[in-house]
């Protein structure tokens, strides 16, 4: 069992210095997911991954995510991926397809390929909450995909 069954440290669980993550970022909202990717990057520095075992790239929007997570999944060289997006209601049915679609992908990738995927596809009612949520959630996609590549590793 990860945990103190086993002698395992908070410390141990955020231990980034042996990962290689990639991270997929949607440029729709760039402000928003600009910052939640420097929020991201920080995060895992700190957490001791380094910049070289950083992969990060970019797509248009939160439903291209899921594909380009799916070919950095298949490349069978990350112990964890993140998902950065932000989606914001608008006056349609448009943010419910894809919201539901995105988050769905993305949790299915992390079934499929048994690789920890922290999604951090934000969706909101308005851009305030977004501005409101980015760096906290970007920090918090880091330590998840560290903890979880670390937690699959000891399983």
């Amino acid at each position: 069992m990860f945990g103190a069954d086993k002698g395992t440290t908070a410390e141990d669980r955020l231990n980034g210095k042996k990962l290689s993550i990639g991270i997929v970022q949607a440029r729709f909202n760039a402000s928003v997911t600009d910052a939640l990717a420097a929020a991201c990057k920080a995060e895992l520095v700190a957490l001791g991954v380094s910049d070289k075992d950083i992969d990060h790239v970019t797509v248009p929007g939160a439903l291209e995510v899921p594909v380009a997570l799916q070919a950095m999944a298949e490349k069978g060289k990350y112990d964890a991926l993140i998902a950065l997006g932000c989606i914001i209601r608008g006056e349609t049915y448009h943010f419910e397809l894809v919201a539901n679609e995105s988050g769905s992908a993305v949790t299915r990738l992390a079934l499929d390929y048994q690789l920890p995927i922290a999604n951090a596809i934000l969706t909101t009612e308005d851009m305030p909450q977004a501005i409101a949520r980015q760096d906290e959630k970007g920090r918090d996609a880091a330590r998840v995909a560290v903890e979880m590549a670390n937690l699959l590793e000891s399983i």
